[in-house]
C-alpha cells in the first residue's frame, strides 16, 4: 500500500475526534483507515461499492 495517497475525508472533524482517512488513488480499490490508528486495519472496497456508498450518504 505505499502507493496510496491518503486523504481525511471530508465529513471528519478537525477536533481530535473520530476521523477516517481515505486512498482512492489506486486503480482497482478504495482504501480506509482510521486517522487515530493509521497502523491498525485497513478496510478495501471496490471503487463501485465505494461510490455507491459515498452517494447513498450524501442523500441522507
Amino acid at each position: 500500500m505505499t502507493d496510496a495517497r491518503w486523504r481525511t475525508a471530508t465529513r471528519s472533524s478537525n477536533n481530535g475526534g473520530a476521523c477516517v482517512e481515505v486512498a482512492d488513488n489506486l486503480p482497482d480499490r478504495v482504501l480506509v483507515r482510521d486517522s487515530k490508528d493509521r497502523d491498525g486495519g485497513v478496510l478495501t472496497f471496490a471503487p463501485t461499492s465505494w461510490s455507491y456508498f459515498v452517494e447513498q450518504l450524501r442523500q441522507r
